[in-house]
């Protein structure tokens, strides 16, 4: 799915029309969160593109919709904090960009609309109950390929190593997300009679 076709999705339900004919009533404003574990320097160029979609579909901050933007610096333990304020802003929906970040929000709330712009997946991590029937208050995009291709993937390093013995997985605990894709790989070692390990990082 493109960045047009996602601001659809997000906007589309949320806002009544990019702009309203003069007869008809001022549109809704729409109080949108966004939530990401990056600091402003690692994905601020994102969540302007995100501003552009909506200006491009003919929506106008501050008149349609606000954003606000809550970045949690690369600290895990931060994201809590910026989910319940974001809850607390009373968003009519919350954006998140990672795993990390959905898990945070739909602690806070299990009613209000959350749409995922990446998750790993969405069913093993507990988000939704199924792809066809998510349920709940989550939705979004999956990228399970991510997880599916973690086996291959030391398939063609066993290939391109073929002495190598160790591997090291460095991963975000505080990620859900991490908790699959590591669970995979130590299928896929296993089954290559390899040893790995898991290396967290803060």
């Amino acid at each position: 799915m493109d960045r047009r076709a996602f601001i659809t999705m997000v906007g589309g339900s949320i806002l009544g029309g990019p702009v309203a004919a003069e007869a008809q009533p001022p549109p809704t404003v729409a109080k949108i969160g966004l939530l990401t574990p990056s600091s402003p320097a690692g994905s601020g160029h994102l969540v302007e593109a995100f501003r552009q979609g909506f200006r491009q579909l003919g929506y106008i901050e501050g008149q349609t919709f606000v954003l606000q933007a809550r970045y949690g610096d690369g600290k895990s333990e931060r994201l809590a904090d910026l989910a319940r304020e974001l809850v607390r802003w009373k968003a009519d929906v919350i954006v998140t960009s990672t795993d990390v970040a959905t898990a945070a929000v739909r602690r806070q709330t299990r009613t209000m609309p959350i749409v995922m712009a990446l998750s790993t997946d969405p069913v093993g991590t507990g988000f939704v109950a199924s792809l066809a029937r998510p349920g709940g208050n989550v939705t979004g995009l999956a990228y399970g390929v991510a997880v599916e291709t973690i086996g291959k993937g030391l398939e063609l390093l066993n290939e391109a190593v073929p002495k190598i013995r160790r591997v090291a997985v460095l991963s975000n605990p505080a990620n859900p997300g991490t908790l699959l894709a590591t669970k995979d790989v130590n299928a896929a070692a296993r089954s290559q009679r390899r040893h790995s390990s898991q290396v967290p990082t803060a």
